[in-house]
């Protein structure tokens, strides 16, 4: 029986990049030797055990026949009889399939070593296409890569854009691509995520409704960048940098989904997109069984960030409005969600993205001052009922007006 260390971790140490979790490879070995041994069983599809003492999965070298479509469309042969080499062949990518031995020794039989030298993207061998959820992973990687300047190689992306052309990529289950999602707007730059996707033609498929933006118009003197697509990637460059609350990230990514149902007579006005996204996103979010707080969130970023926008103009009442819509007092993580997606729709267009604006302040100083009101001096004054409520209201008014004065005189 041969021990080694393989995938993520060893990637991530030739990277001099921090190690999270160590995967471990059993080579020579069986389930019911492990089992002797006090590895604890865990694994539903195919044998990964905990090791007794330390909890770490170890996992049988295996290999895998494609036996019907979609990631689970897979039969696993796992026994002693299976070597190294032929468990990191069936990898996604050379740069994931490098193992490592007791004394420290690389085995990298499909190169990614060098692979990761030129900072490349490339697939193991042609049992990639038989996995779509491949895509997916390779589209998260190019986005935690992308400081690294990491590009997918032709022949990958030749690949993947067959399997999207063959309907592979249709077998896709919502909940993979959810978590795949999710786990690539954790990444540094998770506008690439999209825009590999959108490269090998997965996101019409995945995210039709994000896809329908590319290419079109919005007026140049709100918009430089003009192509409605382009300033959703920059929108979410911007909310990478303002926040790695995935829920920030999710809400830039679809705030205007709206947008991509504007008939061609009136572009490139956008009058009414942001209610009209609101069906757009739930749809999305429904599909993908995205969790309801993030669906939540990004509808009403979608429905109301135009607001955000004219801060400056909205009367005191209106921003009560607002904030009661949005549920701040309750949640108050909500508002400041908003606030932080909206400034990166803001930022999100060339020559904006450091320009000075007062709009988070005000906004955060109009809810501070109507949030500051207690009730129960209202109650000890004698109000009950629907005049407590009625009172609250106009106090919290009339404090939004004066936290708001200093900005509306600037």
């Amino acid at each position: 029986m041969e021990i080694y260390l393989v995938g993520g971790c060893v990637r991530d140490q030739l990277l001099e990049r921090p190690v999270k979790d160590r995967d471990w490879l059993v080579v020579g070995a069986n389930s019911d030797e492990l089992t002797a041994l006090g590895y604890q069983s865990v694994g539903k599809d195919f044998p990964v055990f905990l090791h007794p003492d330390t909890k770490e999965e170890y996992a049988l070298a295996r290999t895998e026949r494609k036996t019907a479509p979609g990631y689970a469309g897979f039969a696993f042969h796992a026994d002693a009889d299976v070597s190294l080499e032929d468990d990191l062949r069936r990898r996604d990518l050379t740069i994931n399939a490098i193992a490592q031995d007791a004394e420290g020794n690389l085995i990298d039989p499909y190169h990614g070593q060098q692979d990761l030298k030129d900072r490349i993207l490339r697939h193991v061998s042609p049992a990639f296409a038989e996995d779509p959820v491949r895509i997916l992973r390779i589209a998260r990687f190019a986005a935690r890569f992308a400081d690294l300047n990491f590009t997918i190689a032709d022949e990958t992306l030749v690949l993947m854009k067959e399997m999207v052309s063959s309907g592979e990529v249709d077998s896709l289950v919502s909940e993979r691509v959810w978590q795949e999602t999710e786990r690539a707007l954790a990444e540094s730059t998770p506008a690439r995520f999209l825009q590999v996707l959108r490269d090998c033609g997965a996101l019409a498929r995945i995210f039709p409704e994000i896809d329908a933006l590319f290419g079109v118009p919005q007026p140049a003197e709100y918009h430089p960048e003009i192509d409605t697509g382009i300033h959703t990637l920059l929108v979410m460059e911007q909310a990478a940098k303002l926040s790695n609350d995935t829920r920030v990230l999710f809400a830039a990514m679809t705030h205007d989904l709206g947008k991509g149902v504007t008939p061609a007579e009136e572009l490139p006005s956008h009058r009414g997109h942001e209610e009209k996204g609101v069906p757009l996103v739930k749809a999305l979010s429904d599909r993908l069984k995205v969790p309801k707080d993030y669906r939540d969130i990004a509808v009403n970023v979608a429905r109301h960030h135009l607001q955000f926008h004219r801060a400056k103009e909205l009367r005191a009442n209106t921003i009560l409005k607002l904030i009661k819509a949005l549920d701040g007092f309750r949640r108050p993580e909500r508002f400041k969600i908003f606030l932080l997606a909206c400034e990166a729709d803001a930022r999100g267009r060339p020559g904006f993205e450091n320009k000075e604006m007062d709009q988070p302040a005000l906004l955060q100083a109009a809810f501070d001052a109507a949030a500051g009101i207690d009730t129960q001096p209202i109650i000890d004054r004698g109000f009950k009922g629907q005049a407590i409520a009625e009172e609250l209201s106009q106090l919290r008014i009339k404090s939004i007006k004066k936290a708001i004065k200093p900005y509306a005189d600037s």
